[in-house]
């Protein structure tokens, strides 16, 4: 009975979704609507997986500096893991939510530092908080105040004087004077002047226009001045005169006629009083906010002097009279039975008992993606809905209380469905490439400056034989053309495990390809690199003058002649000519994909030089096609045999004969 009530300031837990993890609130109001059902006004606390990637960042600092300080002992990666999940963070954001949503109580504590972290882990629906988020700033700040230590704040305490040695110090830059309690004034007299200044502050009120509009009666006055904003002027007065009070009167009275002195309350309409009691009521004692967002034309510090003497008045006691009633009134606690409904999550066989292995459309002999164990009495459909993830009944209840898994996966960030805009599987291919920190020169930059290892991927023979044997769940080719998809591998490895006995003792067929060496590699390529041949220049070709006035229909190298290009009037294939609404295949509009410039690859420019220009004349039209379509194969040219030289006889170098030439 007591575990099933609920009372105002009690943690307990909401569930809004049937496979989110539970809300943690704070109750503050228990009110009951028209219909007869029973809400809660509550304060909101968020996970750590409610909150962005920088923000964890802040808090894993702010954790290693508590643990640093407070010198807790040595934790596990599993228990830093389960931790997190232990850590929430308070907000200033209240909602209301039905009663009949909650689905137990848990304990919220503010983290001390005499706390030790493993006793969180040891206790059940056990949380702590260090501290505040903002949803609207999306700011974290320690909740409590920090003690501030050092110049800025305390004062150098200077050495004690010795006996007989004198204080050279210019006392009235130091300090002011305002009061002394050794003067020659008794204290009747002191009471007189004080009267008289009373006396004065009601006549300058009457005096006053606006005085006497905000106080129209005699009484309003006279209270008025009988506040300390008077009797502090009167008695600086006397302190400025040297407590004479003769020249104390004057200085109350002046030519000009008597001086008025008036505080925050009379300075303060009656329109903006009832503001800041309605800003009061909204942000309680947080003045920053007060004055802000209600009275933006009053300083910090009017605001904080007029809260303090409306704490004096009469309405404050009324209203406090007015809250106490109005609690009073309210619902104490609300009594909410255990909830015993089904979750649609459960994994079920159609006309079976409900706790039974195995579902239509999951794969049996899955194990639990927490604690990978392969028998419970209930399993739970956990994750997004294509990759078939499930958990047994105890990692099931942990996910739905603290909002994770018992060990690190990388699949419960896949699962935070709330969190994250949708799964990789409904974006197009330019998204995930944009997601993607290669596709931009910065973050390559930031990528290969953080670390410029190299890394492979090597496979096991256990990943190599779950490829063969469980090819229809894994299908390559569908998971070759999405590779941003996400693919189930312990799923993969599980069921193999079962189909293995059950497979062929038959060996595997496998052609072994024999590797040449790396020098054997490389005089292959030095054997296959083009020669470089001298083409000859032919004569210049004649310029058509009428060149310009007529069609270009002759076709290039590498593209293909349309059929409308032959007879210069366009004609589809089955011979009806086109209509005027109709488009050719040469008209059509194609669209080019802007690239930026931040997004374009690093360019790759392939220059033709004179004997790559000299090799393509060699080369047949259809060779040249076949080459433009198949760019990994070799091209095969046939060279045509050189020029035959005339044998020119051989000369000596030298010779002493004379050389003849006979016309």
């Amino acid at each position: 009975m007591a575990a099933n009530m609920y009372r105002v300031g009690d943690y307990v837990y909401f569930e809004n979704s049937s496979s989110n993890p539970y809300l943690i609130r704070r109750i503050e109001e228990l009110n009951k609507t028209a219909n007869g059902n029973v809400e809660a006004k509550v304060v909101c606390l968020f996970r750590r997986r409610d909150i962005s990637g920088n923000l964890n960042t802040l808090a894993d600092s702010n954790a290693r500096e508590f643990e640093e300080e407070s010198k807790q002992p040595t934790l596990s990666e599993q228990q830093k893991h389960q931790l997190k999940h232990r850590e929430l963070f308070l907000s200033r954001q209240f909602e209301s939510l039905p009663a009949t949503h909650i689905r137990g109580k848990c304990n919220v504590t503010l983290l001390n530092e005499t706390d030790v972290l493993t006793g969180y882990l040891e206790k059940e629906d056990c949380f702590f908080y260090s501290l505040v988020f903002d949803p609207v700033q999306k700011t974290l700040l320690a909740d409590q105040g920090e003690i501030r230590v050092g110049s800025k704040y305390q004062a150098e305490i200077p050495d004690k004087l010795a006996e007989g040695e004198s204080d050279n110090r210019v006392q009235e830059k130091l300090e002011t004077k305002v009061w002394d309690p050794n003067n020659q004034l008794k204290d009747p007299q002191i009471d007189q002047f004080l009267v008289v200044a009373r006396a004065v502050g009601t006549f300058a009120r009457a005096l006053d226009c606006s005085s006497s509009i905000r106080q129209p009666s005699l009484h309003m006055s006279a209270a008025a001045a009988s506040r300390d904003i008077t009797l502090f002027h009167a008695m600086d007065t006397l302190q400025k005169n040297n407590y004479d009070l003769a020249k104390a009167m004057s200085t109350l009275v002046p030519q000009g006629g008597p001086v008025l002195c008036r505080d925050e309350m009379e300075e303060w309409s009656a329109s903006e009083a009832m503001l800041f009691e309605e800003a009061l009521e909204k942000y309680g004692k947080d003045f920053n906010d007060i004055r802000q967002d209600f009275l933006p034309w009053k300083s910090l510090a009017s605001v904080v002097q007029f809260y303090y003497m409306w704490k004096t008045t009469d309405r404050y006691i009324q209203q406090k009279r007015l809250k106490a009633a109005e609690a009073d009134s309210k619902l104490k606690q609300v009594y909410i039975p255990t909830y015993t409904k089904p979750n649609p999550n459960q994994i079920m066989v159609p006309g079976s008992k409900p706790g039974m292995n195995g579902a239509a459309g999951f794969q049996k002999g899955l194990s639990c993606e927490s604690c990978h164990t392969a028998q419970s009495p209930q399993w739970y459909a956990w994750g997004p809905p294509n990759m078939q993830c499930r958990l047994c009944a105890s990692c099931w209840i942990y996910w739905k209380k603290y909002g994770g898994l018992k060990t690190p996966t990388q699949l419960e960030g896949a699962a935070r469905a709330g969190s994250e805009p949708g799964p990789r599987s409904h974006m197009t291919r330019q998204e995930v490439q944009g997601m993607s920190p290669f596709t931009r020169n910065e973050g390559r930059a930031k990528l290969l400056a953080k670390n410029r290892q190299t890394f492979i991927l090597q496979t096991t023979k256990l990943t190599r034989i779950a490829r063969r044997v469980c090819e229809d769940i894994l299908q390559p080719r569908r998971a070759a053309r999405r590779p941003y998809a996400s693919i189930n591998a312990n799923a993969v490895k599980a069921e193999c495990m079962i189909r293995l006995p059950k497979a062929t003792k038959t060996p595997l067929k496998s052609k072994l390809v024999p590797r040449q060496s790396l020098a054997a590699i490389v005089k292959d390529l030095a054997i296959s690199a083009p020669l470089k041949l001298k083409a000859s220049r032919g004569p210049p070709t004649p310029i058509n003058r009428n060149q310009a006035s007529q069609p270009r229909v002759g076709q290039s190298l590498l593209g293909k002649r349309g059929f409308d290009s032959t007879t210069g009037v366009p004609y589809p294939t089955n011979g009806r000519p086109y209509t005027s609404g109709m488009r050719t295949t040469s008209q059509s509009v194609i669209k080019r994909q802007k690239v930026s410039q931040g997004e374009a690859p690093n360019p790759v420019v392939f220059v033709a030089t004179k004997d790559t220009r000299a090799l393509r004349k060699h080369l047949t039209q259809s060779e040249m096609r076949r080459a433009a379509r198949k760019p990994h194969l070799l091209v095969r040219i046939k060279l045509p045999p050189p020029p035959r030289s005339l044998a020119m006889p051989l000369l000596p170098s030298s010779t002493s004969e004379p050389i003849v030439l006979e016309d």
